[in-house]
């Protein structure tokens, strides 16, 4: 299986799946069809094997449909038996207390996943 690679555009993140388990999902997600961006980005998770799990979300915007599919996401992951270790640094402005909310809710509904909350560097100070 090859690392997934998906490039930014200008209403969808950038897509970083490396076979190694280190994985990047950065930028503004708000597709037309979220589940059309989605869905092929869920199927290579599926079929992932690794032991460790980096995953690093750092998201400027995200609409309500791309939340969904991203928890959809994080629950393939934790709930892949090959994971044994799923870290998810979390990215966020220090002024945007959703983005921050978004992460927490997501880690009360995960089972093995370790989230590491930390302010973006790109944030303007």
């Amino acid at each position: 299986m090859s690392d997934l690679i998906l490039s930014a555009t200008v209403n969808t993140p950038q897509i970083y799946f490396r076979n190694s388990g280190e994985l990047l999902i950065k930028g503004r997600s708000l597709p037309e069809d979220v589940t059309a961006f989605y869905n092929p980005v869920l199927q290579w998770l599926r079929q992932f094997i690794a032991e460790t799990v980096k995953l690093e979300i750092d998201m400027d915007y995200m609409n309500s449909s791309s939340t969904k599919k991203l928890l959809e996401l994080f629950k393939v992951i934790d709930k892949n038996t090959h994971v044994r270790n799923f870290y998810v640094n979390w990215l966020y402005d220090i002024d945007d207390e959703d983005a921050l909310e978004k992460g927490l809710m997501m880690e009360e509904v995960m089972d093995k996943a370790i989230f590491i909350y930390q302010v973006s560097e790109n944030a303007d100070c």
